[in-house]
């Protein structure tokens, strides 16, 4: 059983940053494809990025590229989620996933069993 605990959210004007971070216990992080995935009340949970087990890898959504970085520290078992020129749009619950997997990451919500708790984040215009 894996257990994910975020943690770095918090209200912020637009423009400004935010550093989130996951710690995973439970299973070997380096056999663990992880990801971050946000939702706002009404929608459903909306791909932000994901990174495969080496970190050699990431994929991100559109309305992100180009602003967030997603990267891992293996020894430290943890997930980190650099967002900067943040909008009010960004504004959301965002949740730490991960997933059994050493091959090809994938970016679909339903290919993650385990999830943490989500940390809200807040963009005020």
């Amino acid at each position: 059983q894996v257990h994910l605990v975020e943690s770095g959210g918090g209200l912020v004007q637009a423009g400004a940053s935010l550093r989130l971070s996951c710690t995973a216990s439970g299973l070997t992080f380096t056999n663990l494809a992880m990801g971050w995935f946000r939702q706002v009340p009404g929608k459903e949970r909306e791909f932000v990025a994901v990174i495969n087990w080496s970190g050699g890898t990431a994929y991100y959504s559109d309305s992100v590229k180009g602003r967030f970085a997603i990267s891992r520290d293996n020894a430290k078992n943890t997930l980190f989620l650099r967002m900067n020129s943040l909008k009010p749009e960004d504004t959301a619950v965002y949740y730490c996933a991960a997933e059994p997997n050493i091959g090809m990451v994938l970016v679909s919500a339903g290919a993650y069993p385990y999830w943490g708790q989500g940390t809200q984040v807040t963009v005020s215009s």
